[in-house]
């Protein structure tokens, strides 16, 4: 376990810096503390339970003294003539009668008696639109039902909004209300204004970092300059798979004095989960286990992990262990969905995201996780179905689009496996799976230079199945290019004999088999012979490695003497870091290539 949740390499001295810009801003945390006690009272007051995040933040914190502690939020002259029919419809809100709360609210003046009676119309809206749903023949048809209040909701809030009279928590209902409408362009703005009109609702930060696409959309925000920004910050860069910089920023949250924050630690778990650093992410979920035992949220996100390292009785106990708390909550139904799968039980696994989508259609994990069940059955079609609902879910969904072009690759589609790979390289564009996929599809089409590319490209980010450099020197041997494969063959031989991995590798014997050919034609014998020799250690390979020793001694008998003509590195000498394909191939690039 990770004593300290750490930067990425060479993201020190950066994160020196920023740690030093933040420690002005977190300097007094017991005012933060303070500030995070009035918000928390606020969003109480108006029904919005989410603001769990603000509490998790404030338990962080150390506790403050008795005369230290904000006193309760003064009373308006509007909240007192409001206070008896807000405390009824508070009652009934609580107790889920939305409609019941917003007819005692008609009529009311203050603001916190108006969000209520609005957010309760809303709230209405949405338990209708589910109810209507609850009979639907499946999860891939909530889609189709709409919240009928919402039309009614934003002319009244515009109404409102052009008479400036809306606050940050009626600003950042009517960005939800956008945002439900598909009026994304004005949402973005509506949660920008509710930012700086209540910095502090993480809500509307939350809400403004779903619609966020790009680098560029984010630059282009005029943000309030508050100490939540860094947060917000953070979860965007985690969104938009920047994992460097979002890890830079919370490790200097933490080392600004929030280094108990529960909230921070499971963001630099997802973190890196994202980028596939499966041990600092298994390690901080441990962490944040032991912590916060009874923790539900991101627990999918745990499992995921869990089922790439195939830890069957972890995934099983962490099963049991949410069914225990509360089995009918979405993350419990994934993981649960996950054991299911890693059991190669593929129906009921589909069966359990099936079931995490009934409580929430907008669950992107489940739909994508469905995706896979599907496929791995052999239904592309209900995969393709699942794919494309989790892209409407979130259009950043990587593994979505990386799905749907593994789909039609089985369908034998290569220009749509293509278009679908070239969004996936797009949204990650360092990972080397989707550059391999990117050249495969190439390969189909027959373009060997974009294929080439991006094999090559592959490798040079760090390849993670160290699948690139072996279809690269197979693309060159394809096309007669033979100094080319055999310089491909050798990085790729010495890379895996350097993880000690050379045993466990079959393709290891494929690429002995062919330097060996190489060396023998080249009349470099002592090297062919190494090669035969060490064909002779794969079952595949030996009677071949054989064969070629028996030539070599042929030819060494009529007295041949080797070539010293061919400057190729010795196979199993380390290579130098200079070394590359004899034609060096150019970065990526595929602004000028269309599906």
């Amino acid at each position: 376990k990770p004593a300290s949740p750490n930067v990425l390499p060479g993201a020190v001295e950066d994160t020196r810096n920023m740690a030093a810009t933040l420690s002005g801003e977190f300097a007094d945390l017991a005012q933060i503390k303070k500030q995070l006690i009035s918000v928390i009272a606020q969003c109480k007051e108006r029904g919005l339970v989410h603001s769990v995040k603000a509490s998790e933040l404030a338990f962080s914190l150390p506790s403050l003294p008795l005369d230290e502690v904000p006193p309760a939020l003064p009373l308006t002259e509007e909240d007192a003539l409001d206070l008896d029919a807000l405390c009824l419809a508070k009652s009934y809100f609580d107790l889920k009668e939305y409609d019941r709360a917003a007819y005692f609210l008609r009529g009311c003046r203050s603001q916190k008696a108006y969000f209520l009676y609005m957010y309760s119309r809303y709230l209405s809206g949405e338990k209708k639109k589910d109810d209507e749903t609850v009979d639907s023949l499946g999860p891939l048809e909530k889609g189709q039902v709409r919240n009928e209040a919402l039309r009614e909701l934003r002319v009244e809030l515009s109404k409102k909004h052009s008479a400036g009279e809306l606050d940050g928590f009626a600003l950042y209902l009517y960005g939800v209300v956008l945002r439900k409408l598909d009026l994304l362009k004005e949402a973005v703005n509506i949660f920008v204004a509710a930012t700086h009109a209540l910095p502090l609702h993480w809500g509307a930060w939350l809400e403004l970092c779903n619609l966020i696409t790009n680098t560029e959309m984010l630059k282009s925000l005029s943000l309030p300059d508050c100490w939540v920004r860094d947060f917000f910050m953070a979860h965007v860069y985690t969104e938009l798979q920047m994992i460097k910089e979002a890890l830079q920023k919370y490790q200097s949250l933490t080392e600004a004095g929030l280094t108990k924050s529960t909230y921070i630690i499971s963001q630099i778990a997802v973190a890196y989960h994202n980028i596939r650093d499966i041990d600092q992410a298994l390690g901080l979920f441990n962490e944040l286990r032991e912590q916060d035992p009874f923790r539900i949220e991101n627990m999918d996100t745990f499992s995921n992990l869990l089922y790439v390292r195939s830890m069957k009785p972890e995934l099983s106990y962490l099963a049991h262990n949410l069914v225990e708390i509360d089995k009918y909550r979405v993350e419990t139904c994934c993981v649960i969905g996950n054991y299911y799968s890693l059991r190669s039980q593929h129906e009921k696994a589909a069966l359990y995201f099936q079931r995490a989508l009934k409580l929430n259609p907008r669950c992107l994990g489940a739909w994508t996780l469905m995706g896979h069940e599907y496929m791995e059955m052999k239904n592309t079609s209900a995969a393709i179905q699942a794919y494309r609902h989790a892209i409407e879910v979130n259009k950043r969904d990587y593994r979505a689009w990386y799905g749907l072009g593994q789909t039609y690759e089985i369908l034998k589609m290569p220009f749509y496996s293509l278009y679908y790979y070239r969004k996936a390289h797009q949204l990650r564009p360092n990972d080397s799976r989707m550059l391999v996929a990117l050249g495969e599809c190439y390969e189909k089409l027959s373009q060997q230079i974009e294929a080439k590319k991006c094999y090559w490209r592959a490798y040079s980010v760090g390849d993670v199945e160290r699948m690139a450099l072996l279809k690269l020197a197979k693309l060159h041997e394809q096309l007669n290019e033979s100094d080319d494969a055999a310089q491909c063959y050798i990085i790729y031989i010495q890379d895996i004999f350097s993880c000690g991995e050379q045993l466990e590798h079959a393709e290891v014997s494929t690429a002995l088999r062919y330097l060996g050919q190489y060396y023998f034609k080249n009349k470099l014998y002592d090297e062919a012979s190494l090669c035969a020799q060490r064909c002779c250690d794969y079952n595949d390979a030996r009677e071949e490695g054989k064969a070629l020793l028996r030539q070599i001694s042929a030819v060494r008998e009529q007295g041949e003497s080797s070539s010293t003509d061919l400057s190729l590195p010795i196979v199993f000498n380390p290579l130098s870091n200079t070394t590359t394909p004899v034609r060096r191939v150019a970065p990526l690039d595929l602004s000028s290539v269309t599906p």
